[in-house]
């Protein structure tokens, strides 16, 4: 006979005629609210000892299999301080990369004891996920990937027709995939966000008993009553069949049950008559429940409450302190039919746009392996130095989420394509659509963003039908932190996503002449690069004009320069940082012309993969393109203007970094002492050849 949802859905389906009736309901609800703080005050108090903590399984009243909020709650087991918690994560593609995270987020919110997440995932996640977790660097998390691709195979043979395709199939053969030692795991879904300690979830282990392996929540919707719609033929279930949102795994007790051949002969007996799944795994772990009643621990249902339409989730809970995880397990997600749905979706929101960085909390009392050469590294810098702040920066990891949206490219054949490189913040998203419009080429972009500016970007990309159309561009979001704009850094995260052999160095501020790209890639072949170090300068203009009638040839634009609508980038400011890309020689010029570097030269350039990266010293306004150019040089490489090409910078309002600059006295002298630190960096790295660095700096 299935279980009540909880003793409150129970009570709640009595008719309640008389005032004695409605008073024994509001003493019950009032016991069921007392309990569950009880239970939340229990899990909160320290371990008294080890003895104590084990010894509790032996006693036959907390080892009751309780499925509502009763009494028995208050006796559970207490997680040790220090019991590392398992995690298993199908994950697969860039969206559900990104989804996973305000999961992970919920999680660690709650949690108080260390982690240990097991993602399964596909080539796109791993790459995103291991990145992630890589520069979140949280303590007491550890982090292992699974191939999804060697797993296909296992499963491909099941038909399935549930968008989540051949990866919801994968928590079927999880105690195959797992390490052969993990006796237990907590199995989630990427559509979850928890409400409570995950440590109360790991607990219910302890209720197990008899031949229980799965913990799992009665499916709150009528689909496997079968009666959703004429001929509606679901997959066999017991009673209302279970929900694989949430899934509590015995795995050493499910090995040696022969789990993998008991799932394999139920669906191969099942498909003979239903031909395909409708609900991926969650179908194949009900046949075998209907015929393996032994096997399942009913768990209460606010572990899991389903946010479909037409549930009754809403029977899980009658106050908000009895929420524990939320399930948006319907395809229209936060658009779902509920009558509390719009508190559901705050809670959501609320760590969709929390910060990550606040979640690097050190859990007192258990062993961390944190990342102790960064900590190392910033032991040795002086706190009392006027320029500590500079110099801190050069060594903080941030955050990193690459390919935060969709991104779909394959370089052409030809070996000479080419991928446009920028960085930019939230001030400057207006710029996107246009570069798209001049530049038809891949795009490697890094965003400085807080958690909720990426959320901001995530609604204006989705609402751009231009950003929408182009599967080609890398958004990569480095999270804020810190009080400089760590613009070296940044364009260095977009430098390494570059899948193209050439890559053209640009800023965010500046649209590419139309036709840029192709010009640039027939250039690739003309001028050898394959087998020269070249570095071919796009010359820079600007204008002041707000709109601008874009030239489309150098001659309009030769006649814009004569008119005064643009001038030579920076001409009235800082002439010698593009000075020797001699212009007065580029209006004639018809064939590309080789160029000296000379000091400050910091032009927009072509170069093949392998150049040499940003020095992430320089932060905010000053040097950073210089020292980058001084390093090309040292490395021998050619300065090339291209006759032909051309970019031109848009008007904006001053950043805050270079206002910063022009105000602040110690940041102009930390920028100076900087600046003489690389330069001997150079010398001890390029010998004879850097003096001349030194020596033109000191006539400049």
């Amino acid at each position: 006979k299935p279980l009540p949802l909880s003793p409150l859905e129970a009570q709640s389906s009595a008719p309640l005629g008389g005032a004695g009736e409605r008073q024994a309901l509001e003493l019950r609800v009032r016991a069921v609210e007392e309990e569950n703080q009880a239970l939340r005050r229990e899990l909160s108090r320290p371990p008294k000892n080890k003895s104590t903590q084990e010894g509790t399984g032996d006693n036959e009243g907390q080892r009751k299999a309780v499925v509502g909020n009763s009494s028995d709650c208050v006796q559970q087991p207490v997680v040790d301080k220090c019991e590392t918690i398992h995690v298993a994560i199908v994950c697969a593609g860039y969206n559900a990369s990104r989804d996973v995270v305000t999961l992970v987020k919920s999680v660690l919110f709650h949690r108080r004891n260390p982690l240990h997440f097991h993602f399964i995932t596909d080539s796109i996640a791993q790459q995103i996920l291991s990145a992630l977790f890589h520069t979140w660097m949280v303590p007491a998390v550890k982090v292992n990937f699974y191939d999804a691709d060697e797993l296909k195979s296992e499963v491909s043979w099941i038909p399935n027709k549930h968008y989540s395709g051949i990866y919801g199939l994968m928590k079927l053969v999880l105690t195959k995939t797992l390490p052969s030692d993990l006796q237990r795991v907590i199995v989630l879904d990427t559509d979850i966000t928890f409400a409570t300690d995950i440590a109360e979830l790991w607990a219910v282990f302890h209720k197990f008993k008899g031949q229980q392996v799965l913990g799992l929540v009665e499916n709150q919707s009528d689909w496997y009553l079968g009666n959703l719609w004429k001929n509606h033929r679901p997959w066999p279930a017991l009673g209302r069949g279970f929900n694989t949102g949430v899934i509590l795994l015995l795995l050493d007790r499910l090995r040696k049950l022969r789990w993998e051949q008991m799932w394999r002969l139920t669906a191969e007996r099942e498909l003979m008559s239903m031909l395909s799944t409708s609900l991926a795994d969650q179908d194949i772990f009900n046949a075998v429940i209907k015929q393996n009643p032994f096997l399942v621990h009913q768990l209460p249902c606010f572990w899991n409450v389903q946010l479909s339409d037409h549930t009754r989730s809403e029977k899980c809970y009658k106050d908000v302190s009895d929420l524990k995880v939320i399930h948006w397990n319907s395809p229209k997600k936060l658009r779902v039919k509920n009558k509390h749905v719009e508190f559901f979706r705050n809670l959501y929101l609320t760590f969709l746009e929390y910060d990550g960085n606040l979640l690097r909390r050190e859990l007192f009392g258990c062993a961390s392996e944190a990342d102790q050469n960064s900590e190392n590294t910033l032991s040795e810098l002086d706190e009392d130095d006027p320029c500590y702040e500079f110099r801190r920066e050069r060594f903080t990891l941030h955050r990193t989420h690459l390919y935060f949206l969709h991104y779909e490219y394959e370089p052409s054949s030809d070996s000479t394509d080419v991928t446009l490189v920028a960085q930019l913040s939230m001030d400057r998203l207006q710029m996107l659509e246009a570069i798209c419009k001049h530049w038809e080429g891949p795009i490697s972009l890094a965003l400085y963003l807080s958690d909720a500016e990426a959320q901001q970007f995530l609604r204006y990309a989705q609402g751009s039908e231009v950003l929408m159309s182009r599967g080609n561009v890398g958004y990569h979001i480095v999270y804020k932190e810190g009080q400089f704009y760590p613009v070296n850094l940044l364009r260095n995260v977009a430098m390494q996503q570059v899948g193209t052999p050439y890559m053209f160095l640009s800023d965010i501020d500046f649209l590419p002449m139309y036709g840029l790209y192709e010009y640039l890639r027939k250039s690739v072949v003309q001028l050898d690069m394959a087998n020269t170090k070249k570095a071919l300068v796009v010359p820079a203009f600007e204008t002041l004009r707000y709109r601008l009638s874009f030239p489309k040839s150098k001659a309009e634009l030769l006649s814009q320069l004569d008119m005064g609508t643009l001038f030579t980038f920076r001409y009235h400011v800082w002439t010698k940082g593009h000075a020797p890309t001699n212009f007065a020689k580029w209006r004639t010029a018809t064939t590309p012309y080789r160029v000296q570097w000379e000091a400050d030269f910091e032009p927009y350039v072509m170069v093949r993969r392998d150049c040499p990266e940003y020095d992430r010293r320089f932060v905010g306004f000053g040097w950073n393109k210089v020292a980058h150019i001084m390093e090309l040089d040292a490395q021998e490489y050619e300065f090339v203007v291209l006759p032909n090409a051309y970019m031109i910078h848009m008007p904006h309002a001053p950043s805050f970094d270079i206002t910063k600059f022009r105000s602040n006295k110690q940041y102009r002298v930390c920028l100076k002492t900087l600046k003489e630190e690389f330069q001997q960096n150079m010398s001890r790295r390029y010998g004879f050849v850097a003096l001349k660095y030194m020596t033109a700096d000191n006539n400049s």
